[in-house]
C-alpha cells in the first residue's frame, strides 16, 4: 500500500535534489501538484543545469553541442535547415556559428547546387570537441537514467517522441 498522496514519478521528480531546493520544509503545492508543465518545467531546469555544468569542461552550451551534433550527422547542411531542425532563430545561429568558426570548430563553405547558400560541416577539432561533448553527454544520460529509473526514464523518452 502507497502511503503518498503523490504518484511514483512524481515523488522520483520532487526527489531530485534541484527541485527539492535543498533541506526546507516540504511545501504544499496544490494544484501545481497536478500540472505535468510544472513537473516538466522543474525536471527541464534540472536537466539543463546539469547538462550545462557537463558541457562546461569542453567550453559548450547544450545549443553548441545541438548544432556541432546535427551538423555532424548532416554533412553539407544550409544553415536555413539547420536553423528550422533545431527551431533556432536564424539571425541566433548566424552568431553561434560565427563564434563557432573563430574556435576552429565549424565551416561554412559554398554549397555546390547552389552558391549563395552555405554548407556546413565539422573541422578536425569540432569532431575533437564533439566526441569529448558526446561522452559528457552520455554521463548526464546516465544520471539522469539513475534520478528517473530505467524504467520511467524509458517510458518519458517514449512518450515524448511520440510529440
Amino acid at each position: 500500500m502507497r502511503t503518498s498522496k503523490h504518484p511514483p514519478t512524481t515523488m522520483a521528480l520532487l526527489k531530485t535534489p534541484a527541485l527539492r531546493r535543498g533541506s526546507r520544509p516540504a511545501m504544499e503545492l496544490g494544484v501545481l501538484n497536478e500540472r505535468l508543465g510544472y513537473f516538466v518545467r522543474r525536471i527541464q531546469v534540472w536537466i539543463f543545469q546539469d547538462f550545462i555544468r557537463r558541457l562546461s569542461r569542453v567550453n559548450l552550451s547544450p545549443a553548441q553541442f545541438s548544432v556541432l551534433v546535427v551538423i555532424d550527422r548532416n554533412r553539407g547542411l544550409s544553415q536555413a535547415d539547420l536553423a528550422a531542425t533545431l527551431g533556432i532563430e536564424r539571425a541566433r545561429l548566424v552568431r553561434m556559428l560565427n563564434g563557432m568558426e573563430r574556435r576552429g570548430l565549424t565551416q561554412r563553405l559554398p554549397a555546390p547546387a547552389d552558391r549563395r547558400r552555405h554548407a556546413l560541416r565539422l573541422t578536425r577539432e569540432g569532431r575533437k570537441i564533439l566526441s569529448r561533448a558526446k561522452a559528457l553527454a552520455a554521463q548526464h544520460e546516465a544520471a539522469l537514467k539513475q534520478k528517473l529509473g530505467r524504467d520511467s526514464y524509458r517510458l518519458l523518452i517514449t512518450t515524448l517522441r511520440a510529440l
